[in-house]
This record gives C-alpha cells, structure tokens and sequence, in this order.
C-alpha cells in the first residue's frame, strides 16, 4: 500500500481527497500546514506527496525546495496542486523538481490516475546498469546523479528523466508528443514548446555533453549513436 502525504489547507478539498485517497487503496497522512507538512514528509517518508502551492505559512514552492535539497526526501515524488494554471507556473513546478501539476478544479479520476502513473514510474525496477559512461557524461542511474568531465551537474527530477529518456532511445527521433506522454505522463495540458523550454534547460547544463541531444527539425530530439559522432 502506497503512503501519500497531502498537504492542503483547504478542509473540504483535504476531506474529497482522503476519501478517494482511501477508496484507491492508498494510505493517506496530512497536513493543513506547510511546515507541519514538511515534518510530516521528512518523519513519514510516504511514497508521494501532494502539494499545494497556497498554503498560510510558507510557500509549496519553498517546501518543495527544500524537500528536493534534502538527500532523505528528494526522490520523494512531487504533484503540486494549484489555482494558477499559466505555462510559466507549471514550467517553474518542474524546474524545481515536481514530478507533476495539476489545476484546481480538476478531476478526482484525472488526479488519481496521475498518481498511479507517478508511482509506476518511480517503482518501475531500472533494465540496464546503473552506471552509464558515454564520452564526457556519466550516469548515475540509482543515485540519481550526472557528471560531465568529472564535475557534477545538478539536474532536477525532470531534467534527469528527460536525459534518461533520450539516452535509452539514442539514435531514435522522439517527437515532443512522445516525450511529453513518457517523461510528464499524464500531462495532455502542457503544450509542446514546454519540451524544447526544458531540453534547451538540459543543454546548458550539461556543458560539453550538450551536443549528445541533437535537434532534427519539424519532429523533436534525438541522442547520438556514439560520443562525437563515432559510430559503435
């Protein structure tokens, strides 16, 4: 049974919540507050949280920051909640590292379907090694870490999915619409140019390791076959 935390502060949205939270089979801790919240996810360690983005002490924003900071909770999945549904907040909710968004009002179904695709993604066991080398860029799958010329690069849960997506299909075009369904899941609102906001995002992290994502115009992305250009 999954463990979800929700930390909402609006009691008949908690209560719609926990009970169809229960209904689904998954077990439900909350908070109405964010630092008492931000407790509650660091002592519990459920296997997601709900956050909403208004809540009367601190920012979901600013939970999610430091719950991402935090190497006990980071890979702690993230769905944000929220009444502000322009492209440029649900562009920062994943910069800072939200596995998902979704605009009040929603759907109970659309949300819980959202959440079981999360937790297939997270739980999903890895197929190939942990450890990736491919010319200047380093791979850490388990730990969820990348290193270009032997210097760390930060990357948030998204930004790391996406290069993990790309990397496991290199040589492949993938359209935006593809990556939008595998990297954001459920995500049919979040329109396409999103893609190119975050794999441009992607590139300037990466430095060096930039020109493994190339661009092939009209379609979406692809990673090369072989480290500059060789064919394997």
């Amino acid at each position: 049974m999954a463990r979800i935390a929700v930390i909402e502060d609006e009691r008949d949205l908690q209560a719609v919540l926990d009970y169809n939270l229960r209904q689904a089979g998954y077990e439900v801790i909350q908070a109405v507050r964010g630092n008492d919240g931000l407790a509650l996810v660091r002592e519990k360690r459920p296997d997601l949280v709900i956050l909403d983005l208004m809540l009367p002490d601190v920012s979901g924003t600013e939970i999610c920051k430091a719950l991402k900071r935090d190497p006990a909770t980071q890979g702690i999945p993230i769905l944000m909640l929220t009444a502000r549904g322009e492209e440029i907040d649900r562009v920062v909710g994943f910069e800072i590292g939200a596995e998902d968004y979704v605009v009040k009002p929603f759907s109970v179904r659309e949300l819980l379907l959202r959440i079981q695709a999360i937790l297939k993604r997270v739980q999903a066991a890895p197929t190939a090694a942990d450890l990736v080398d491919f010319g200047c860029l380093r791979i850490d799958r388990a730990a969820h870490r990348v290193w270009v010329d032997g210097s760390e690069v930060e990357l948030t849960a998204l930004e790391f999915r996406l290069l993990l997506t790309l990397y496991d299909r290199r040589n492949r075009v993938q359209s935006r619409a593809t990556l939008l369904d595998d990297v954001w899941g459920m995500s049919s609102e979040i329109e396409t140019r999103t893609v190119d906001t975050h794999v441009l995002r992607l590139r300037e992290k990466l430095g060096r390791a930039r020109d493994y994502v190339e661009t092939v115009r009209g379609v979406g992305y692809r990673f090369v076959e072989a480290p500059n250009g060789d064919k394997t």
